[in-house]
């Protein structure tokens, strides 16, 4: 590890641990309040915090309405210099939200559940060695039980399958529902666009092990299905990021935040070495 690193399984916590929820949000209006309102009715929850990525629609105003703390992603960090994608809002999450344990929760989910934070949550609580923790389900599709995660069935499962076999098993590397230790996030880089999940699942791999990851089943998921002709941007990234990982030529640049341990402005925030 560089100088700037810790052990995170061996980092204070307070008891009980801090839990900050996070929803990187662009234009969810419609979804994004029962999923506040259910995450705030949650023991474990210390707060819940949206990352608004420049929502043009009702999405900030129905978020805080509904009891979050509602962040503007270019509030954040403005001296890191501009980003863009869902990556760079959960980069800059970590500045924003001030638990021990970050859970990140997609914003267009239609049947969530606030047990689903405690399930995410629990094994990093109890277990010193788990640091990040993955949802498992069953993706619906236009009213169909399953179907759905194309780009997941496609690209990011036979890519993990071929490059990174120790993590064939991760069922939903690219599901937006997963929770993780601070002292593990703030060391690793995030992909900016859609590549952020399988990146991090594959740096935290590399680094820490395959034992550091958990999965939990949380039954099915129900969310926004986008059409086919949106999810060939998102599966290019997915691609350009496994290869990228894998130290294999990449087909495209990949832009990454670095680890936002790096920062100075963080470091005071939280009391980190230099």
């Amino acid at each position: 590890m560089s100088a700037l690193s810790e052990d995170p399984s061996t980092l204070p916590y307070a008891s009980p641990v801090a839990i900050s929820v996070c929803l990187p949000a662009r234009n969810e209006g419609p979804t994004i309040a029962s999923i506040v309102r259910e995450a705030l009715h949650c023991t474990m929850v210390e707060e819940v915090v949206v990352i608004d990525d420049s929502s043009t629609d009702s999405t900030a105003a129905t978020a805080s309405a509904a009891g979050a703390r509602v962040v503007a992603e270019s509030a954040v960090l403005p001296e890191a210099g501009p980003g863009s994608g869902k990556g760079n809002a959960l980069w800059k999450s970590l500045f924003a939200c001030t638990g021990d344990i970050i859970c990140f929760l997609d914003a267009d989910l239609r049947n969530f559940h606030g047990e689903y934070i405690e399930r995410l949550c629990e094994p990093l609580v109890t277990e010193a060695g788990t640091l990040l923790v993955k949802a498992s389900y069953t993706r619906a599709f236009e009213g169909a039980p399953t179907g759905g995660g194309r780009v997941t069935e496609l690209a990011a499962r036979p890519l993990l399958s071929l490059l990174f076999p120790k993590l064939a098993d991760i069922s939903q590397p690219l599901g937006g529902e997963y929770a993780a230790r601070r002292g593990v996030l703030e060391q690793l880089p995030f992909v900016e666009g859609w590549g952020v999940e399988i990146g991090l699942l594959i740096d935290v791999a590399e680094r820490f092990g395959r034992d550091a990851i958990a999965q939990v089943d949380l039954g099915m998921r129900e969310h926004r299905n986008r059409p086919l002709d949106e999810l060939s941007p998102q599966a290019l990234e997915v691609i350009a990021t496994a290869l990228q990982r894998a130290g294999m030529v990449e087909p495209v640049a990949v832009r990454e935040r670095p680890p936002i341990i790096t920062f100075p402005a963080y470091r005071a925030r939280f009391g980190r070495p230099r």
